[in-house]
């Protein structure tokens, strides 16, 4: 009896799919070859920011701080964002601009540039613990004076547990693009969580595959796909491309990101963090690109220590229109020079909120 032409379909099917088994087998095998043997791990990395570069030991691990020298002023405490290709060089041109007028330090966050990059999961706390010990070490060099602090993005988070634990160490808040008021990450979830998956980050950062994962990740197509993101344009700034590709090519560089992949890093209380704010805050995103979700900002608008403004730009506002930005945050810093500074004992713990 003949057989039929589509009894050949199952036989086919089967064929082509153990063939591409072996073709994903024998590339993802011939990928971490590559990046074993092909991709320089090492790449030259300079200081992201100018000024003196002084390594802290933390209780977070060894943190990479940069200050331009300047010793009279109210210290400026410059924290960059959370992503795969972290570092100081994010803020940049903040650096740059109050470098001359006041004194200005930015830190590497624990895992990322020049600071201490070792396998371990990376939590809030570890980012708080050492924005704690830096803030307390540029008060130690500047007599006691409460710092102003400025934070990007997921960091605005980290600011705000810090600056509720540790009130006595600042005089104010700026937060751009900070997370947490869109849907997806704002939160009144346990005071102190994360949002973390164990398995999938023990998974991620594992050999022999997780610095090859890591390297596809960070390969500078995909490291321009997601500044386009960012930016919401193919206009990014070119020098923030090259330093971050060189940063995430250092040894150790997949261990923090995997921690934020696995969502480790992002906080499960980011409400209840910056609803118990006092100090005074001022906050100004973007809105273009992907990270324009703002809709709980509006309950924040009428308060009296909030100020919050927004911008034609993507989410790194300082690097499209430096100074619209500055422009505006010395206006608030004006403001609060003729301002009452908050009662500590009035002030509203998370819990209570």
């Amino acid at each position: 009896m003949q057989r039929r032409p589509h009894s050949f379909l199952p036989h086919l099917a089967g064929r082509a799919a153990r063939g591409l088994g072996l073709a994903l087998v024998g590339g993802a095998a011939g990928w971490i070859a590559y990046s074993r043997f092909g991709i320089d791990h090492r790449q030259p990395l300079p200081p992201a920011l100018p000024g003196r570069l002084q390594r802290l030991r933390t209780a977070a691990g060894a943190v990479n701080l940069y200050d331009d020298g300047l010793e009279s002023g109210v210290p400026l405490l410059l924290i960059h964002s959370v992503n795969a290709a972290a570092s100081a060089y994010e803020v940049r041109p903040l650096y740059r601009h109050y470098a001359r007028s006041r004194p200005v330090y930015a830190l590497d966050l624990p895992g990322f540039g020049f600071s201490e990059r070792r396998r371990q999961v990376y939590t809030p706390g570890v980012m708080v613990e050492a924005i704690h010990a830096v803030a307390a070490e540029i008060r130690r060099r500047h007599g006691a004076v409460r710092i102003d602090a400025i934070a990007l993005s997921l960091s605005a988070e980290y600011l705000a547990r810090a600056a509720l634990e540790r009130a006595q160490d600042y005089r104010s808040l700026g937060l751009i693009s900070p997370t947490g008021f869109d849907a997806r990450l704002s939160g009144r979830g346990p005071l102190g969580g994360n949002r973390g998956n164990d398995t999938a980050r023990a998974a991620l950062d594992l050999p022999p595959w997780g610095r090859p994962i890591f390297d596809a990740l960070t390969s500078r197509p995909s490291m321009r796909y997601f500044l386009e993101k960012t930016f919401g344009s193919r206009d990014i700034d070119e020098g923030l491309l090259a330093y971050g590709y060189a940063a995430a090519h250092q040894p150790g560089a997949e261990h923090a990101p995997f921690s934020f992949l696995a969502g480790h890093l992002f906080p499960t209380d980011a409400t209840r963090l910056y609803d118990a704010l006092w100090l005074p805050v001022w906050m100004i995103h973007g809105t273009r690109g992907d990270f324009v979700d703002y809709r709980y900002a509006d309950a924040f608008r009428d308060r009296p220590n909030w100020t919050i403004e927004t911008l034609p730009t993507g989410a790194f506002p300082h690097f499209e229109r430096l100074n619209a930005v500055t422009r505006s945050y010395d206006l608030f810093l004006e403001d609060l020079g003729g301002a009452h500074m908050p009662d500590p004992a009035n002030r509203r713990a998370p819990a209570e909120v």
